[in-house]
């Protein structure tokens, strides 16, 4: 029987610097070909400013997880081009993008995941700015919460899509993951405060009462704040995100210590462009319905009938009419497709106002 001798130290490490070269080579001639396109659109249009396309994108994320064999995970592997790609569109114009801030928050996270690194990110500090902001033209995009899995939906941006005519572009799922974070030199014996949001603290109240049932609990205004409060706090800690504790040069003490592992945040990419299909997209809408018996069924039953799937349905008043109501729906598809126009034009018909809010890619990410 055949023995395979493992290759040496110094060979594996030769592989390793020759592999990187090729990497780094192929990823500037990346670049050039992304700064060609981006000739090519100007030549076309001399008025464009943004390069930015979050349907081919999408499609370039998807296409890097169906060929993925591994050992790196598709995800992780999906990340790496999301920089890659992030940094050759900053080439031209870096991206400007607008967030619920502070700096270090989850709504930062999910701005960094879906645009990159490269992206220059503004923490504004209320939903309706971040609106206004986009609607201004002062940014490109504009990242906003939508719905939790454990709290439910962010009323405050449904209504601000009732009084705006910015479109979804594209759409974020941020695993939030809490981790209790420490300053250098913070030892545990000594840790008499923790800080964090409230709903935080609801979230990890199992954790704390098993590992801390002793110490105070400080509710503030964001998790980005008790970050940056603990960071010359030696006796407290703080629960955030990894972002947080990146911005604040703190160090993660205990990891992931949310009661609930799977517990989910949907993020919007708001704008003012229609987007072109993908090939796995959603569409969202809102509608007004006529005040009578049976106003949701006839909303509903054209999509059964055409078999389209809904992913989400919610209801808010009307800002305008007392005791009247708007719908919110989600369903999967794209308004360019045949079938989904059918769906669109029937249910046009059967209600007192329809907006398109936008077709955008699925989250990949």
């Amino acid at each position: 029987m055949t023995q395979h001798t493992l290759p040496t130290l110094p060979e594996l490490r030769q592989k390793i610097d020759a592999l990187d070269e090729q990497i780094q080579l192929l990823i500037n001639q990346r670049a050039v070909c992304a700064q060609q396109v981006a000739d090519v659109k100007k030549a076309e249009d001399p008025t464009i400013t943004s390069f930015y396309r979050p349907e081919r994108e999408a499609q370039v994320l998807q296409m890097v997880m169906q060929r993925n064999q591994g050992p790196l995970a598709g995800e992780t592997v999906a990340r790496l081009f999301r920089e890659i790609m992030s940094a050759c569109l900053a080439l031209e114009s870096p991206l400007n993008i607008a967030f619920l801030g502070p700096n270090g928050t989850f709504t930062h996270a999910a701005a960094l995941k879906h645009f990159g690194h490269a992206a220059i990110t503004q923490p504004i500090s209320t939903i309706d700015e971040v609106f206004r902001e986009v609607e201004a033209g002062s940014v490109n995009y504009g990242v906003v919460p939508v719905e939790n899995s454990s709290e439910g939906v962010v009323n405050h941006t449904l209504d601000c899509f009732m009084a705006s005519s910015l479109k979804i572009i594209g759409e974020v799922e941020l695993r939030i993951h809490q981790n209790l974070l420490v300053a250098q030199g913070t030892e545990i014996k000594n840790i008499s405060r923790i800080y964090s949001h409230q709903q935080s603290l609801a979230q990890c109240r199992k954790w704390l009462d098993a590992h801390f049932p002793k110490v105070e609990r400080v509710a503030v205004s964001s998790n980005a704040e008790a970050a940056r409060m603990v960071k010359n706090e030696w006796h407290s800690a703080a629960i955030a995100g990894e972002t947080a504790a990146e911005l604040y040069g703190l160090n993660i003490l205990h990891a992931n210590i949310e009661d609930n592992p799977n517990n989910t945040t949907r993020f919007l990419i708001i704008g003012t462009e229609e987007v072109p299909a993908s090939g796995d997209d959603k569409t969202s809408l809102i509608i007004a319905a006529h005040n009578e018996a049976g106003a949701l069924y006839h909303i509903l039953e054209p999509f059964y009938r055409h078999n389209i799937s809904l992913t989400r349905i919610e209801t808010r008043p009307a800002q305008n009419d007392i005791w009247s109501y708007v719908f919110f729906i989600d369903f999967e598809g794209h308004q360019q497709q045949p079938h989904v126009k059918v769906v669109l034009d029937e249910i046009k018909a059967r209600v007192r106002e329809m907006r398109i809010l936008g077709s955008y890619p699925k989250a990949v990410l």
